[in-house]
C-alpha cells in the first residue's frame, strides 16, 4: 500500500504488517525437539533398567542395593539431561529464524524453544508417569477390594477401636480352657494391636491375663506360659520396629528422589536452553558434521 510520500518516493509498509503479525515461536519445530528427547529417554531408560535388572539378585547375593541406587540415580540424571539437551538442540537447528533482531536477541530465542522443549517434555512424561501410577493403583485396589470382601467378618471385628476395652469388661480372674480356640486368639490379636497403637509395650495386667490364658489352653504351668508370652511379645516388638524403621527408609528415599528430580529438572532446562542456542549457532554459521552425516 502506498503512503503520502515526496515526489518520487513510494513507501511499501505491508511487508512490515504481516512480519510483525508473526508468531516468533516455531511449534513444530518445538514438538519436534520434543518427541526426540522422549523417544531418547525412552530407549535409555529401558536399556538402564535390563542392566540394572541384571545386577539384582533375590538370593541376597547380587550387588549392593545402595551402590545399585546411586548407579541407576546417576543414570537417570545423565538420561535425563542428555535427552533434553539432544531435544533443544535439535530445535534450536530447526527453527526458522527471522532477521529483525540482534545476534543476542535471536540467541534468547533460540534458547527460549529449548525452555519450550524442556516444559512440553516434562509435562509429557509427567502424564505418562501418572497415567501409569494410575493403572498400578487400580489393580492394587481390586486385588484389596477381592481379599477385603472375603475377609470381611474378620475385619469387622479387628477393626472396632472397642473390642479390646470390651474384652476387660468379661475377663475372668482364672480362664478356664476355650471351647473355641479361635475366640481366645481373636482376643490375644486385640491385646497386642492394642499396645501397637502406643509404643509397643504391653500392659502388665494383659501380659498376666494372657499367660493365664495360655496356661488354660496349652497345658503349659503358668511360669512357662508367661515366658512364652515374653517371647512373643519381643518377636511383636521387633516385627514393629523392622517395619518402622522401613517405613523411615522409604520416607528418606522419597525425598532423596524428590530433591534428584527437581535438581536433574533444573539442570535439563539449563542444558536444553544452552543446546538451543547452540542449535541456533550452527544453523546460522551452516555448520556440518561432515564426519558424522556422511554420505555412503
Amino acid at each position: 500500500m502506498a503512503l503520502d510520500a515526496p515526489a518520487g518516493v513510494t513507501v511499501v509498509s505491508g511487508a512490515a504488517s504481516s512480519a510483525d503479525e508473526k508468531s516468533y515461536v516455531d511449534w513444530p519445530a518445538i514438538i519436534a525437539g520434543v518427541l526426540l528427547a522422549s523417544a531418547i529417554s525412552l530407549v535409555l531408560i529401558s536399556f538402564g533398567s535390563a542392566i540394572g535388572l541384571n545386577f539384582i539378585d533375590f538370593d541376597g547375593e547380587g550387588a549392593s542395593p545402595i551402590w545399585i541406587g546411586i548407579a541407576a540415580a546417576s543414570w537417570f540424571l545423565w538420561v535425563q539431561i542428555s535427552s533434553f539437551m539432544a531435544g533443544g538442540y535439535l530445535t534450536g537447528r530447526m527453527r526458522r529464524r527471522h532477521f529483525d533482531a540482534t545476534e543476542h536477541e535471536s540467541d534468547v530465542r533460540d534458547g527460549a524453544h529449548g525452555l519450550l522443549v524442556w516444559a512440553g517434555a516434562a509435562v509429557l512424561g509427567a502424564v505418562i508417569a501418572v497415567s501409569g501410577i494410575g493403572a498400578a493403583a487400580n489393580a492394587v485396589g481390586n486385588v484389596a477390594a477381592t481379599a477385603t470382601q472375603a475377609a470381611s467378618n474378620t475385619a469387622e471385628v479387628a477393626v472396632d477401636p472397642n473390642a479390646y476395652f470390651i474384652d476387660t469388661l468379661f475377663r475372668a480372674n482364672q480362664p478356664a480352657a476355650a471351647t473355641d480356640p479361635t475366640a481366645a486368639r481373636d482376643e490375644a490379636g486385640r491385646i497386642f494391636a492394642q499396645a501397637a497403637l502406643g509404643d509397643g509395650t504391653i500392659a502388665a495386667d494383659d501380659k498376666t491375663y494372657l499367660a493365664n490364658v495360655v496356661a488354660a489352653n496349652t497345658g503349659l504351668t503358668p511360669e512357662e506360659a508367661s515366658a512364652r508370652v515374653d517371647q512373643v511379645a519381643a518377636s511383636v516388638e521387633e516385627a514393629r520396629q523392622t517395619a518402622i524403621e522401613a517405613a523411615r527408609i522409604a520416607r528418606n528415599t522419597g525425598i532423596l528422589a524428590a530433591f534428584l528430580i527437581a535438581a536433574s529438572l533444573l539442570i535439563s532446562a539449563i542444558g536444553a536452553y544452552w543446546a538451543a542456542q547452540k542449535g541456533g549457532n550452527h544453523r546460522d554459521s551452516n555448520t556440518v558434521f561432515a564426519d558424522v552425516f556422511r554420505r555412503f
